[in-house]
């Protein structure tokens, strides 16, 4: 059985690429979010092995989803995925918790790379 996925992007179309990539590399997707409120919600029902967390999102961003999901759950896995590759960013997004960071456009190796560094497989 293949590792539990939550994908959260505010981008319909974001989530798309995610979920087409991880679903032909053996990853079950078990839910998506278009935002961190719904994100949060949705780990607490779900607890998935591993999360793709964009930063910028309506309602609650992926940093203040990130703080939300790790203080439920303080071993999720929880990877950023942003446009913006800002270091302060990305600084914040590790220091609130996740585990890697993955810059769009999605490189599939890359997504793959990060998902099994995550879920230590």
């Amino acid at each position: 059985m293949g590792k539990r996925v939550l994908i959260v992007d505010d981008a319909a179309f974001m989530r798309m690429m995610i979920k087409d990539i991880l679903t032909k590399n053996g990853y079950e997707v078990v839910a998506e979010a278009e935002n961190g409120a719904v994100a949060v919600e949705l780990y607490k029902e779900h607890k998935p092995d591993v999360v793709t967390m964009d930063i910028t999102m309506p309602e609650m961003d992926g940093i203040q989803a990130v703080k939300a999901i790790r203080a439920f759950d303080p071993s999720a896995n929880i990877i950023m995925c942003s446009a913006m590759g800002q270091q302060a960013m990305v600084m914040e997004a590790i220091q609130a918790g996740a585990k890697d960071f993955v810059v769009k456009p999605f490189q599939q190796d890359r997504v793959l790379q990060a998902v099994a560094r995550a879920t230590g497989s």
